[in-house]
């Protein structure tokens, strides 16, 4: 059963993506774009899979949905918390900080998804990887303790990434 599901979507989420998108290009939502969406959704991955030679082996679709509601309020959140460092805290006693987060993912969609998450948080840009793949170079508008905003990022994305990806 896992092994024609693996067959069938060999990256299920580039699936459900395509299929979402071909319907917004439709600009018209019926069933008959839906189930085109749908089949091109299967065969474009399914054709591709050969040079997507270390996709990850698992991908858990729940874990992920609940991840991206989590990071969808931490913009949320962010964005209040850096409108209020804009409003209130002068530029001279900014406190910017570079920080280096080691990275316990592997798989390069992993990576993507943390650096793309740190990215879309306000406050925080990831600026770069590692050659070797092993640490993520992130800038932060304002902190106090870079330790905790590098502890902060491990322990609520990327271990949640691990676990999506394992």
């Amino acid at each position: 059963m896992v092994r024609v599901y693996n067959w069938l979507f060999p990256h299920p989420l580039l699936t459900l993506i395509l299929a979402v998108v071909w319907v917004l290009l439709q600009n018209d939502v019926t069933a008959g774009m839906v189930v085109f969406g749908i089949i091109l959704g299967i065969i474009i991955p399914r054709i591709t899979a050969v040079w997507w030679p270390d996709r990850p082996k698992s991908f858990r679709m729940g874990k992920m949905f609940t991840y991206s509601l989590m990071v969808l309020w931490d913009i949320v959140v962010s964005n209040i918390h850096v409108a209020w460092i804009v409003i209130t805290v002068p530029n001279a006693k900014l406190r910017p900080a570079w920080i280096v987060i080691p990275l316990d993912v592997k798989h390069p969609e992993a990576i993507t998804v943390l650096a793309g998450t740190i990215t879309l948080t306000p406050g925080t840009v990831s600026a770069d990887l590692s050659s070797q793949g092993n640490s993520l170079l992130v800038h932060v508008l304002h902190t106090d303790d870079p330790d905790a905003v590098r502890d902060d990022i491990k322990n609520r994305y990327e271990r949640r990434l691990l676990e999506i990806f394992s």
